[in-house]
């Protein structure tokens, strides 16, 4: 993947929705859930094979997909740390923010931070927020709820 760029999209029963990603330079730079896709989307990518296994419900991690997250620092380092939260594992905000350097689980304005971070979560899936139980997610909320139940969250 490393020299593609566009907009593909395809179409998930399951979600009731479009998965959207937008690559540049072969990374994933931003993924969402449309009801109708970009008028310009192509569908013929491997990683929404991949994706589309997933939503069938094959384990993936989707860890060697590479990503350009294009977010301030702080953001960043929540989001990477989301990131590591294995398959069919939930975690709370206050225990996310102990993972992050800097951040205090207990501190409310830490717990804030993780959530405006994960609110626009530009990648959500590939980032998984869903497995975040108390905080928000840049997916819409049907779609959280479908991921959960794909994992028994």
């Amino acid at each position: 993947m490393d020299d593609v760029a566009g907009i593909y999209a395809r179409n998930s029963e399951y979600l009731d929705r479009y998965v959207q990603v937008g690559l540049a330079s072969g990374k994933v730079i931003s993924l969402s859930f449309p009801h109708e896709p970009d008028e310009d989307a192509e569908t013929d990518l491997p990683l929404l094979d991949r994706i589309e296994g997933y939503v069938e419900g094959e384990r993936e991690s989707f860890e060697d997909v590479e990503l350009g997250l294009t977010v301030p620092t702080d953001q960043r380092e929540v989001l990477l740390a989301v990131r590591e939260i294995p398959y069919g594992q939930q975690v709370t905000v206050e225990r996310l923010a102990r993972t992050v350097p800097g951040l205090d689980g207990d501190d409310e304005a830490d717990q804030d931070t993780i959530r405006a971070a994960l609110a626009e979560n530009p990648i959500p899936l590939l980032v998984p927020d869903h497995r975040v139980r108390d905080g928000s997610s840049g997916a819409p909320p049907d779609v959280v709820q479908h991921l959960r139940t794909i994992e028994d969250l």
